[in-house]
């Protein structure tokens, strides 16, 4: 080849290597889908997407350059929640974020292949959701909400807070299967503190505003909210109400009850999960399977605790109850 034809070519070439590098960087912005089952002004949720967000940040994805987020509230409608994650399968997104069997079960409907992460889920493995904790084997994986031998706790905080407490109704969600499986292990607990419970379904409102009414007909009466489905979260300021109006000592499984004017919760700390969370898909966009990946257990458990709902009910917080709180909303 003549020389100049060489100097030529060169610069032809030389001249693409810019085209190519943006074509490269192109092909580099990865889609990340977030289905939620709240509406879009809820300040829980809002901070949860947040941890969410600047854990990826921490991981080197930034919003616009690296990764585009695709965000659906879908509120707890069932079909709102099943028309968003349609939408979000449609995208064909490198993952998805879901928060818990409410958006995670009609995904895993939508779609057997794009990777989930679960934030917060109950019960994966009852749910099929996963094969087994430690080998999920299909397209999901997370994180879990809580250990179920830890819910006997719930009923233990409720004997501390308030002693007198003989009789425990249990709400739960009908269509979870970790509903049965939570009353199951507080059930558990109950003769060791003498206390009755009974479970109680979230179907309705009018179911719960006549099993809250019935409770607090006799005294000694208490309130226990796990977590399991969206039920309870669809209808938290109705329970958080009743148990105030009727003066029922309550504890719930997350200090977003608490916030809304609840007395006491014991569970995982939200945020940190959707801060891991964000791990797992950093994981999962470099390239390894959500099949491969376990499904872990909390690391940080808190109480939270409402004196304001206290005094107001009457019941005076034991101090060992109020030194080892981890927040006291006053």
């Amino acid at each position: 080849m003549r020389r100049r034809e060489f100097i030529v070519l060169l610069g032809g070439a030389t001249a693409t290597w810019p085209l190519a590098a943006r074509a490269q960087q192109a092909e580099r912005m990865r889609r990340v889908g977030v289905l939620l089952p709240a509406a879009a002004d809820d300040p829980e949720f809002q901070a949860r997407v947040g941890a969410f967000q600047q854990g990826l940040a921490l991981l080197g994805w930034s919003i616009g350059r690296n990764v585009r987020i695709e965000t659906r509230w879908a509120t707890t409608n069932a079909v709102e929640v099943r028309r968003h994650a349609a939408e979000l399968v449609a995208l064909a997104p490198d993952v998805i974020l879901a928060h818990g069997s409410t958006a995670g079960g009609p995904l895993l409907q939508a779609t057997r292949t794009v990777p989930i992460v679960l934030a917060a889920v109950a019960d994966p493995v009852g749910a099929g959701f996963v094969e087994s904790l430690g080998r999920p084997g299909g397209n999901a994986t997370g994180f879990i909400s809580y250990e179920y031998s830890l819910s006997g706790k719930w009923l233990e905080l409720l004997k501390e807070i308030a002693p007198s407490v003989t009789r425990v109704a249990v709400l739960r969600d009908p269509t979870q299967g970790s509903g049965t499986s939570l009353f199951a292990a507080i059930q558990t607990v109950a003769p060791s503190l003498r206390v009755e419970v009974s479970p109680v379904n979230l179907r309705d409102v009018g179911e719960v505003e006549r099993a809250v009414e019935t409770l607090a007909r006799s005294p000694n009466g208490g309130l226990i909210v796990p977590s399991g489905g969206g039920a309870a979260t669809l209808r938290r300021d109705l329970i958080v109400a009743l148990a105030a109006r009727h003066k029922v000592p309550a504890v719930y499984y997350e200090r977003y009850f608490v916030a809304a004017g609840g007395l006491v919760s014991y569970g995982s700390n939200f945020i940190d999960l959707y801060r891991q969370a964000a791990g797992y898909v950093d994981r999962i966009l470099k390239g390894e399977n959500a099949a491969d990946l376990p499904v872990q257990a909390p690391t940080r458990y808190e109480t939270v605790l409402n004196l304001k709902t206290a005094k107001t009910i009457g019941l005076t917080v034991p101090d060992s109850l109020l030194a080892r709180a981890d927040e006291v909303i006053e």
